[in-house]
């Protein structure tokens, strides 16, 4: 693989989270309406009152959901989000009189959680990429409040933005933090299914969404949400800078047109020295319930905070933080009693966090018996558990956030926001883990520190090979290429990347050519806009979604090749019109199929590898 840079070319960050085509302007184009990202920021933050970049230039509110200005992370200088759903959708009491009041002064509107209620549920024992018959992994996303330093026992070797250095840099002393965390997005780093005790090892997460785009103080840069950085707290009340402060990724609430949120308590915040905003009691409820809104439906209550394990003492002296939800689909709230009960169709998956100054922090919780800590993600009370406080699903520590447990006066991190997802959101080099991830691993190489691994740089990139993760149920795992065919190898896809070609629509010289196939058969070769996790095809595996693009028949001959190019993107055009025409920005996935009676799987024939690419002008 070509490892030299195309200039001011990033290659589209393939599947969940940004389906569209990379931009020579350092943007991308609106995922789809099922891609959404959604989130919130807090009344403190400076962007409120601002004007956001949606038609009329409405200002923004803390009541109001978010999403990027382009419709999808890009790199910066970016625009304000634009209002994808504004406070009058939730029905939040004072919304209309609220709307331009200044930063830092509250106006008890604040959403605090955001959910769809569609939320990728846990499963037990999922510690696989998926596609080869293992249940996938699931991917936690999450944003921390300005205070927020990161666990010192986070590996910095090789170096990748984090909580620990984008955060703050005060605690602890020495650090090397940018005041950069609250507005970022983080994502953990392979946690097995939970529950997931405080002692896990090792700590760590890794910066997948920036808050403006732009590099910070220790030069790292990756897709931001138009978000103002930094958010120093050794200023004056209120702190300079936006805090990112719900989240929702997937489900586009604004075509839903139901959601499930939290809102702001009224207790004192002992690090702002400050009242929090008070939006619940506002709007008649407290800060640890869970609401249902939308269309038709008014604001109302969905999960108290009572079956949460929450206001023990007095109401509204525990302020759910962060939140992910999947309903069974009923509307109305069944409490799990034990972790994946959920997936039996009864219960419902409720997963939180608390804010830092509720009573729950520092109780034991009903799992472990580990004194509650606002960085733990939690579940309603465990039947039969250690006692009647929820119970910590998977610890603050396992984040790589900093705690102190059991320790009255100290703080540790706060999760804000918090998503999960079954799929990366950005996985370029298309090995089903985030490229944020491949990097903090040091399984990519991210030599400009630009978040994007080195090897997806020129544009093209294989992948779906059947060295490992095959679903087949006969033996032709083969080392390099597609699964093992009839001749003992698998069929390679290859481009010409390397020996004068380009991905350059102008130039139309790429050349796609499949090697090691079975003499004399026939085959064809298939395009298609999406990838999908391997699945088993034929002899092979399939990585190419619906819908596909079939070129026309060719013949394999005596030296078993065939090839497509150049002149492929004239060929596209005249063969499949409009909808496969090829133009700069675009990326396509490419596969060849292809013949072969004497395969070993008896299923008559077999693909390649895949290769996609990233075309440029």
């Amino acid at each position: 693989m070509n490892h030299h840079r195309v200039v001011r070319l990033i290659p589209l960050r393939s599947a969940l989270c940004s389906r569209g085509a990379a931009l020579a302007a350092l943007t991308l184009l609106a995922p789809s309406a099922a891609a959404q990202i959604t989130y919130s920021i807090d009344w403190k933050s400076e962007s409120v009152s601002k004007p956001s970049s949606s038609a009329g230039a409405q200002p923004i509110t803390e009541g109001d959901a978010l999403s990027p200005p382009p419709g999808a992370p890009a790199f910066g200088p970016l625009s304000r989000p634009a209002l994808r759903v504004s406070g009058n959708f939730f029905g939040l009491q004072n919304y209309a009189s609220c709307v331009g009041h200044a930063p830092g002064t509250a106006c008890e509107i604040e959403v605090d959680a955001l959910s769809s209620g569609h939320d990728t549920r846990y499963l037990p024992g999922q510690t696989g990429l998926g596609g080869a018959g293992s249940p996938a992994r699931r991917r936690l996303w999450f944003s921390v409040d300005e205070w927020a330093a990161g666990s010192v026992a986070t590996p910095q070797s090789p170096a990748h933005p984090n909580v620990f250095n984008q955060g703050n840099p005060l605690v602890p002393p020495g650090s090397s933090g940018v005041f950069e965390a609250c507005a970022d997005v983080f994502v953990d780093t392979n946690l097995p299914s939970g529950p997931i005790p405080p002692s896990f090892t090792p700590r760590n997460n890794a910066g997948a969404i920036d808050g403006n785009g732009l590099a910070s103080a220790n030069g790292f840069v990756y897709l931001g949400l138009g978000l103002i950085e930094p958010r120093p707290t050794n200023t004056p009340f209120p702190h300079p800078g936006d805090n990112l402060d719900a989240l929702e990724i997937g489900t586009d609430i604004a075509s839903a047109g139901l959601a499930y949120i939290s809102l702001d308590s009224g207790f004192f915040d002992p690090l702002n020295g400050v009242l929090n905003s008070g939006s619940a009691a506002n709007n008649g409820f407290v800060g640890g319930d869970v609401l249902k809104v939308g269309v038709g439906v008014p604001l109302s209550l969905y999960a108290p905070a009572a079956l949460l394990g929450l206001d023990k003492t007095a109401p509204d002296q525990d302020d759910l933080d962060a939140l992910i939800l999947a309903d069974n689909g009923d509307g109305i709230y069944i409490p799990s009693l034990t972790p994946y009960d959920w997936n039996l169709g009864v219960t419902d998956m409720l997963i939180f966090s608390v804010r830092r100054g509720s009573a729950i922090v520092n109780q034991p919780d009903s799992i472990f018996g580990a004194p509650i800590q606002p960085g733990d993600l939690l579940i309603p009370p465990v039947a039969g558990g250690l006692n009647t406080n929820p119970g910590i699903f998977i610890s603050a520590e396992a984040l790589g956030l900093r705690t102190f447990r059991g320790i009255t006066g100290a703080h540790g991190d706060d999760v804000d926001a918090i998503d999960v997802t079954d799929r990366p959101c950005f996985d370029c080099n298309e090995n089903g883990v985030e490229d944020a991830v491949d990097i903090a691993n040091g399984s990519s190489l991210d030599a400009n520190s630009n978040g994007v691994p080195d090897e997806c740089e020129d544009g093209v990139v294989e992948f779906c090979g059947c060295a490992a993760g095959s679903s087949q149920s006969c033996a032709n795992v083969y080392a390099s290429g597609g699964c093992a065919n009839s001749t003992g190898v698998g069929a390679k896809l290859l481009t010409n990347i390397n020996s004068g070609g380009s991905i350059s629509v102008t130039n139309d010289d790429l050349v796609l050519s499949a090697t090691q196939l079975p003499p004399s058969v026939s085959g064809l070769f298939f395009m298609g806009p999406a990838s999908k996790p391997p699945s088993t095809f034929n002899d092979g595996l399939r990585c190419i979604d619906a819908p596909t693009l079939r070129y026309a028949l060719q013949n394999s001959g005596l030296a078993g090749t065939m090839t497509l190019g150049p002149g492929l993107a004239a060929l596209s055009a005249a063969r499949f019109g409009p909808n496969g025409a090829i133009d700069p920005g675009e990326t396509w996935y490419f596969q060849c199929w292809y013949r072969d009676g004497a395969g070993p799987c008896n299923q008559d024939s077999n693909v390649t590898n895949a290769v996609k690419v990233t075309f440029g002008p």
